[in-house]
């Protein structure tokens, strides 16, 4: 990994040289809880200018970033870290509180996040998961397998989400993933445990054919649907 994001960072700095401000890695890799099956190198970089000649220039970087397997980095210009962080409450608020400076400055650390949209951005998110996961549900049908992916693909977005419950909902939410499901679950009033399963399965602690997955999918789905109603019950207002 460390190789891989050294070159990745040799690279943008001679495509950009004194444009390039800071490379950041976020997500899994940075907060330690990275599993090389399942988890992305996400990398953002924050540029002084961000015009077509940048475009043209960093397009051959990012082909060779998405030949290596991992997503494409996210590029901002400064001016727009500053200014889109209330509609990004959810992605800077993840950054600020694991991320890595892999070159320049550490601009996350004093940025201030407004929360003013915040809760909105959680009960939307949390709704449009929910329609897609029942979505991808039925485009499965009833084959065990297609719904074990369907959970471990859709596990790291909706713990992420679960964070952000907490700190709508006035917690200080934990770090690790594991302790922010069983917070909320204490919480606001669902079994964890077909969430602890699935994160089992994913990082190999338990067997795929140890898991019934239509009878997890079911307690799954309604774990999140309990969240999202009583999310969006809790912060109503008035």
């Amino acid at each position: 990994m460390e190789k891989v994001l050294n070159e990745l960072v040799a690279k943008l700095r001679e495509c950009e040289g004194p444009n390039l401000i800071s490379v950041v890695l976020y997500g899994s890799a940075a907060s330690g809880e990275f599993h090389p099956k399942h988890s992305d190198l996400n990398v953002l970089c924050i540029l002084k200018t961000f015009d077509r000649p940048e475009l043209e220039k960093l397009s051959p970087v990012v082909a060779w970033w998405l030949r290596k397997g991992h997503p494409s980095p996210q590029f901002l210009k400064l001016e727009e870290l500053r200014t889109s962080a209330d509609v990004f409450a959810i992605e800077f608020l993840d950054i600020k509180a694991g991320h890595r400076v892999l070159f320049g400055e550490d601009l996350f650390a004093a940025l201030d996040v407004p929360l003013a949209l915040h809760r909105l951005q959680v009960e939307h998110d949390l709704r449009v998961n929910v329609l897609r996961l029942r979505r991808s549900a039925l485009e499965a049908g009833q084959d065990p397998k297609a719904l074990l992916r369907l959970m471990t693909r859709s596990i790291s977005s909706f713990a992420a989400l679960f964070r952000h419950a907490l700190i709508a909902l006035g917690e200080q939410p934990p770090q690790a993933k594991r302790q922010v499901l069983d917070r909320l679950a204490e919480m606001l009033g669902f079994d964890p445990a077909p969430f602890h399963a699935v994160f089992e399965v994913r990082e190999g602690q338990r067997r795929e054919r140890d898991l019934d997955a239509k009878t997890t999918f079911a307690a799954y789905l309604q774990g999140v649907v309990r969240v999202t109603e009583e999310v969006d019950r809790r912060l109503a207002p008035g």
